[in-house]
Formats: C-alpha cells, sequence, structure tokens
C-alpha cells in the first residue's frame, strides 16, 4: 500500500506556511492560470492572429481514433498532479515548478503573438460517433492561441512526474508513460488541433522547464529532492 507523503488529517489552514504543507499554495497556480488563459482566449482584444500552419501539416490526415489519447491528457496530467500531491511531495514541487515556467511563459507569448489554426476540416471524412464528439468540441474550444501547444507541455509535465516517481521507476512503468505522453502530443496534429509547428514550439520550452525544475534545483530544497539524475 502506498503511504502518503504527509498526513493530510494534519492539515490546518493556519499551518499552510509550515514545510510539512507549503507545497499546498502552488495548487493555486492552476485557478489563476485559469482566469489568464480564459481572459486571452475569450476578452483579450487581437487585431491580428498569426496563421500557424506548414506544409508537413497538409501531409497528416485527420483520424478521429486520436480523440482518445488527446482526451486522455486530463487523465495523464491530473493523475500525475494528484499522484504527486498525496505520495510525492518532492515530485509535486517539481512538477509545479516545471509547470508554472512553461505555462506562465505560454501565456505570455499568448498576449505577444497571439496565434490561430485554420487545419479543421470542414466536412469530416467519416460519420461515427468520435467525429460527431469532435464536432462538438471543435464549438466548445476555440482554434486560437495555439502555439506552443500546452497540450504537449502538459503531457510532458505529467511524463516528468511519473518518470522520476519511485513507485512508476520500473522499467514497464516508464515505457507506458512515455507511449502515453507521445500519442498524446501527436494527437493533437491528427485531430486537427495544432499545426506542427505548435508542438515543434513546445519542445525547447518544455527543455527549459526541465532544466529549473529537475537540474537546477534550488538549494533550499536541495536536500529534501532526490537525486534524479541517477
Amino acid at each position: 500500500m502506498i503511504k502518503p507523503s504527509v498526513d493530510y488529517r494534519q492539515f490546518r489552514f493556519s499551518r499552510l506556511n509550515t514545510p510539512e504543507f507549503s507545497h499546498v499554495w502552488l495548487l493555486l497556480y492552476w485557478p489563476l492560470f485559469g482566469l489568464g488563459f480564459s481572459y486571452v482566449e475569450r476578452f483579450y482584444p487581437v487585431a491580428h492572429y498569426i496563421n500557424m500552419h506548414c506544409a508537413l501539416d497538409d501531409l497528416i490526415p485527420f483520424n478521429e481514433w486520436f480523440l482518445i489519447p488527446y482526451l486522455f491528457w486530463f487523465v495523464y496530467l491530473i493523475g500525475a498532479v494528484a499522484y504527486t500531491f498525496f505520495f510525492d511531495v518532492a515530485g509535486f514541487r517539481r512538477m509545479m515548478r516545471f509547470v508554472m515556467i512553461t505555462y506562465s511563459v505560454t501565456l505570455i507569448i499568448y498576449f505577444l503573438f497571439p496565434t490561430c489554426q485554420m487545419l479543421r476540416p470542414e466536412v469530416f471524412p467519416r460519420d461515427n460517433v468520435f467525429t460527431r464528439f469532435i464536432a462538438g468540441f471543435y464549438v466548445f474550444d476555440t482554434n486560437t492561441n495555439v502555439c506552443p501547444s500546452l497540450h504537449v507541455i502538459g503531457s510532458m509535465a505529467a511524463f516528468f512526474a511519473f518518470w522520476y516517481a519511485p513507485i512508476f521507476s520500473k522499467r514497464g512503468w516508464r515505457i507506458a508513460s512515455t507511449v502515453a505522453a507521445f500519442f498524446i502530443s501527436i494527437s493533437t496534429v491528427f485531430m486537427k488541433q495544432h499545426s506542427i509547428l505548435d508542438v515543434a514550439a513546445a519542445i525547447p520550452l518544455c527543455a527549459i522547464g526541465y532544466y529549473f525544475a529537475y537540474v537546477r534545483t534550488p538549494k533550499k530544497s536541495r536536500s529534501a529532492v532526490p537525486d534524479v539524475t541517477r
């Protein structure tokens, strides 16, 4: 049985600033980011969007089966946040450092360089439960602010969290996590949610986030963070 990293039964708001529970503050980033993202998506005035497109996008066919890994992103990311929060606090701090760096930079990019994609099919090649769902999803989810891809960045955040989690360090788990992150990332282009350029732009940003979250560990937390380079 997995034992929690801390005893949350002892949690009180008065103890938020203690070493044991200070990591709980990091959860506030999610609603704050959500507000910022909603503003830039729905209310921020944009005179012109940069259209993300390259020749390779035209060679990638739409395939509705990639809806499965695309939606699995929510399970993958939320699962990583929940697991590390309850069972690997050091890992939770590293993951949130990665998320706060990459998501914040992405949000700034969305404000400064508004992007869009015009890749969605006007008529689906097939009619089935997946394409019907995607049609509704297209209505809900805008085709703006796409570069870099948050889907790719989020999947990498979960990937690194699971990769360095002690219980998921065995080869089988790491292979499964790698496959999940890969298919989630490529699902964005087969779903025509992103250009391949959006995926490519997310890679160097993830490398920067990885460096500051997993390589350059702050001195004050270095003693509490295991060596992840082994």
